[in-house]
């Protein structure tokens, strides 16, 4: 019997093969998927592996890992070790910058506060969600899941580390309407999904599980979490839907002020968080005198001056320093989610929005820091000149004299609207269509101020070029189907005229003007 050569090669290769395998000997070993925690007290584990940023709660929980890797917090004690601070004299910046009782709900000391061990370093998951020795021992009990809060209070979660002078996140966002607890009216549950964070996030199809889950206590309107993923997102600064879109559902600030900001028949309402739709210079109510191209109304606070529309003159951080020494005073994060905040002395944004529109009583930085104004006092100038000119169209539209943000029949309420009511109340009322008197109610609602409890409330500046042409149109639209020509005083009929002529003829000198806006 003959054997090829090919044959006896492919023997002898496997006959070394099966020796090989049965001289070696391979052992396995099992390792536990955690390490025992250097701070055995607490049960914060920190790190599996230190040197590749693997956590112990990354090893089953490898999406949430994979993302938090691309944060800020990843990084957390690095930002301290290159500016070569020391751990004992700086220990207060450490006990954020890494695994401590901070974030979660164990008090006193832990973690890196009781062993400096790198297991500790930056903020992982256990500073958010509290120890996880108790879960990976038994991760089949319900009971011992660390579950995170969403941060409605100072003293948990995000709130403990984001606070103070230099990080007053927390201490901004308290003062603001998103810190609020809003009890919507009986029957109107469905307010909950843009007046309470959880229902919030729930209604943009967030599943996420947390502490609060099954609170019947109403949380503030937005907390943290609601606008920032805690686990890491695509977007800038964690945020759960971009800022820089105009795409209103997708768009984050969009997502609850972009509400009520067309007219249906029948609708006794105002516009309900319109803010969206006059930013993008969409909806409202369209008098039939006037064709306004969206594209041109964009030229306002949408234009590519200001590419993070609402976030760009609302959420702006700028430092203060001492005017005479130079010294820090504050860090403003932008929370208190005011484009103008008033400010105090040393600069400092103010909870309180009651003061006066000028340079030296508000901050105008945003108007700059956003691209569109050379100078505070430029946008304090346009601002104001603005707000002049829709007083005074949306006076003549109605004019609220007894304040109670009701229209009333003249001579209890003055302008158009109240003739209209008192001579032709039924075209206020009209339950199958849209007249031109419930449409300018609509409109003066939103632009006109303090006639409606939940306007525009920009003072028109979200865009004043819209709201000039729309308040203007209104105005003839009125006169030219209820026969109200001679009540319109002179200086308005000029900004009328003047205002139509710009909106319809699109004057390259005014949309120049306007993009400065």
């Amino acid at each position: 019997m003959s054997v090829s050569v090919r044959s006896v090669l492919h023997y002898a290769s496997l006959s070394l093969f099966l020796a090989a395998c049965s001289t070696t000997d391979i052992v396995y070993v099992d390792r536990e998927p955690f390490n025992p925690p250097p701070d055995a007290i607490s049960g914060l584990l920190g790190y599996y592996q230190a040197s590749s940023k693997q956590t112990t709660c990354g090893n089953c929980h490898v999406g949430h890992q994979r993302d938090w890797a691309t944060t800020h917090h990843a990084n957390a004690y690095k930002t301290l070790k290159d500016r070569n601070m020391d751990p004992v004299e700086r220990k207060y910046c450490y006990t954020c910058h890494d695994v401590t009782a901070n974030g979660n709900d164990l008090t006193g000391e832990a973690g890196w506060d009781i062993a400096a061990a790198e297991e500790y370093q930056d903020v992982q998951c256990e500073s958010c969600h509290g120890p996880g020795n108790a879960h990976v021992q038994a991760p089949e009990n319900q009971a011992a899941i660390p579950m995170a809060k969403m941060g409605a209070d100072v003293d948990e979660s995000c709130a403990q580390c984001h606070t103070g002078s230099h990080h007053g996140f927390a201490d901004e966002w308290r003062e603001s309407g998103h810190g609020m607890s809003v009890a919507y009216p009986a029957g109107r549950d469905g307010c909950n999904s843009c007046h309470e964070a959880r229902a919030a996030i729930y209604a943009w199809g967030e599943r996420s599980n947390y502490a609060e889950i099954n609170d019947t206590e109403l949380l503030p309107t937005a907390t943290c979490a609601t606008c920032h993923d805690p686990h890491g997102s695509e977007n800038e600064h964690q945020l759960r839907w971009p800022v820089d879109t105009p795409d209103p559902q997708t768009n984050l600030c969009m997502k609850c002020h972009y509400n009520t900001g067309e007219l249906a028949a029948s609708s006794t309402r105002g516009a309900h968080g319109p803010q969206g739709y006059v930013v993008l210079g969409q909806g409202m109510y369209r008098p039939g005198n006037i064709t306004i191209d969206t594209l041109i109304s964009l030229t306002t606070h949408a234009s590519d001056r200001n590419p993070r529309l609402c976030a760009g003159c609302h959420v702006n951080r700028y430092t203060i320093n001492d005017a005479e020494t130079g010294a820090f005073v504050f860090n403003s994060t932008g929370h208190l989610f005011a484009a103008i905040p008033c400010i105090d002395g040393q600069g400092v944004p103010q909870a309180n929005q009651d003061c006066a529109y000028t340079p030296t009583t508000r901050s105008f930085k945003s108007c700059v820091s956003a691209g569109c104004h050379e100078t505070a006092a430029i946008a304090a100038g346009r601002f104001n000149g603005a707000r002049l000119d829709l007083k005074l169209l949306a006076d003549q539209i109605w004019d609220d004299k007894n304040g109670n943000e009701n229209l009333d029949a003249a001579p209890t309420d003055g302008g158009l609207l109240a003739i209209v009511k008192r001579d032709n109340p039924a075209a206020l009322n009209d339950p199958n269509s849209v007249t031109p008197a419930e449409g300018a109610l609509f409109n003066v609602r939103t632009f006109g101020e303090n006639r409606y409890g939940h306007p525009d409330g920009s003072k028109g500046t979200h865009n004043a070029f819209l709201a000039r042409a729309l308040l203007s149109a209104n105005i003839v639209e009125l006169q030219n189907t209820y026969g109200l020509g001679p009540v319109v005083r002179a200086e308005v009929q000029a900004l009328v005229d003047k205002s139509l002529n710009q909106a319809n003829d699109r004057q390259p000198g005014f949309f120049v003007q306007t993009a400065q806006h």
